[in-house]
């Protein structure tokens, strides 16, 4: 949608403030907090609705949401004073006053809304994946629990809606299906959408069970499917952390259907995306040399096609640093080539998590810690549910020695996902955390449970031979320590002292006295 007011226009496709010709600079936040207000400026919305629509009901100071409406009013030359555009109405709230006219799915759009224009309307499907998210089914003997199961769907559509990649169904067309029997391919035909998302929600006193499941409209199977049991503790909390772990469960099952979908496909016969779906499988699993070629080989088929693609360039980027990180190129033109790809995929789409995701990766790989705590903490505002961030975050903690907090990490990524696919590499992140705390014991038994889960894992199986080493069961860090070399036959202290991504030298010297320790020279 585009808002037009006064000298600016408000993209919310695109996430851009333009005026004239040119886009403004604007802090997230802030972009959501205009959002909010343009779309719902036909009435007063008060603090509790700010924090609410905003920031999702999280727990939000006085003087930060102050902060954020005076960002607001700055953005678009509008002021406490005159209150040209956002007026404060005291003690009620505020309210956006000024004319604003609408235009739908403006050209070249990255997001957009499938709406139909009646109930027998068939929108024309996009090309990238789409998904519609029905009412849930309010399964408890008191109706008065609608509302629960109803605020759990409008809060997963707009968290969908933050995907950039993925167009979403609006909620007033998904939910008109409510009381009906649902045939998903009927809902996909009509919505013009590929994925539909259902659930229900069940009340037994002060417990609470909600299902979920998501269907490919086009074969009717299901995708994915998931049950959710807590405590009605806190409604809001609950509401938002249930919503937070559906996103972040389907987002990767999204991305897997869309695999499939294009996995037949003659290469000659793919698009851009279609490049990067086929190339996603080898980023999830990017812990073999074999993974990142694949990954490489088909992201520079889609770059080849679109030069401008950002998610293609973050993944890129994503896949040199991975190569660095994995000890199988020369580091120095491979960290060179993908800070460079990075950077160029945030300047193509500033507001894709997964372009900051990859910056921040890159700089991780360089011992860049400040920068890379940065980048993935970007990405994670972005995306709240992006538990692959979560899970790298923790390993730059690890890297920068700050365990506990990468502990801190793992947990939030662990309650988005808890069957998430990167397990392994959770496993593996977990061990390096304890032993930049000294628990070398446990570090060891953490990396030996992520190579048990993937064998060809070089970063587990190296950091294996090292806890072992300081730990001092010699004869497995030994063994460790021959895997590690199968995968990485560069692998010397040499190497770690030079291109290891462990960014201080106290903490580097134990981690080579353990590699000394399992026979590396």
């Amino acid at each position: 949608m585009l808002y037009s007011f006064d000298d600016y226009a408000l993209d919310t496709d695109r996430r851009e403030l333009r005026r004239g010709d040119g886009p403004m600079p604007v802090e997230p936040k802030v972009f959501d907090l205009l959002v909010y207000l343009i779309e719902g400026r036909d009435r007063v919305l008060s603090r509790d609705d700010l924090i609410a629509g905003v920031w999702m009901g999280r727990l939000v100071s006085d003087s930060a949401l102050t902060s954020c409406i005076n960002a607001a009013r700055v953005a678009i030359g509008d002021s406490g004073e005159s209150q040209r555009l956002i007026k404060t109405f005291p003690r009620k709230g505020i309210r956006f006053v000024a004319k604003v006219r609408e235009e739908g799915n403006p050209a070249g759009a990255a997001l957009s809304v499938v709406v139909p224009a009646s109930p027998g309307a068939v929108p024309v499907p996009s090309d990238k994946p789409s998904v519609a998210v029905l009412r849930f089914t309010n399964l408890s003997d008191d109706s008065e629990q609608q509302y629960f199961a109803d605020g759990l769907a409008e809060d997963i559509i707009t968290r969908l809606g933050r995907l950039r990649w993925l167009f979403v169904s609006a909620r007033n067309s998904s939910f008109a299906y409510q009381g009906v029997a649902v045939d998903i391919k009927q809902v996909g035909r009509e919505l013009g959408v590929r994925y539909v998302l259902g659930g229900s929600v069940r009340r037994s006193g002060q417990r609470l069970r909600i299902g979920a499941e998501l269907g490919d409209a086009s074969t009717g199977l299901q995708v994915w499917a998931e049950r959710y049991d807590s405590d009605l503790a806190d409604f809001f909390n609950l509401q938002d952390q249930i919503a937070e772990s559906v996103i972040a469960a389907i987002e990767p099952r999204l991305y897997a259907a869309e695999h499939q979908r294009f996995q037949g496909r003659s290469p000659d016969s793919l698009d851009a995306w279609g490049f990067v779906i086929r190339a996603m499988p080898h980023v999830w699993g990017w812990r073999s040399a074999q993974d990142i070629d694949s990954a490489q080989a088909l992201l520079t088929r889609a770059v080849e096609i679109d030069p401008e693609y950002a998610r293609a360039n973050s993944l890129l980027a994503l896949t040199y640093a991975a190569e660095v990180q994995g000890g199988w190129t020369n580091a120095r033109d491979g960290l060179a080539t993908a800070a460079g790809l990075a950077q160029r995929a945030i300047r193509d789409d500033p507001h894709d998590t997964w372009t900051h995701f990859a910056a921040g990766y890159v700089h991780m790989v360089s011992r860049g810690f400040d920068r890379a705590v940065k980048e993935l903490t970007e990405a994670i505002e972005l995306n709240p549910s992006f538990a692959f961030a979560h899970a790298v975050l923790a390993l730059a903690y690890g890297y920068g020695g700050m365990a506990e907090e990468g502990l801190h990490q793992l947990v939030l990524a662990d309650r988005l996902n808890p069957r998430d696919f990167w397990q392994a590499g959770g496993f593996s992140t977990k061990g390096l955390c304890h032993f930049m705390a000294g628990r070398f014991v446990d570090a060891a038994e953490w990396e030996r449970r992520a190579v048990e889960l993937q064998p060809d894992f070089g970063t587990a199986w190296r950091t294996l031979a090292a806890s072992a080493g300081m730990a001092g069961d010699l004869k497995v860090a030994a063994g460790a320590l021959t895997e590690a070399r199968r995968l990485q036959p560069s692998l010397s202290i040499e190497w770690v002292e030079t291109y290891h991504p462990v960014v201080h030298d106290r903490d580097r010297r134990i981690y080579i006295e353990g590699l000394r320790a399992a026979g590396l020279r």
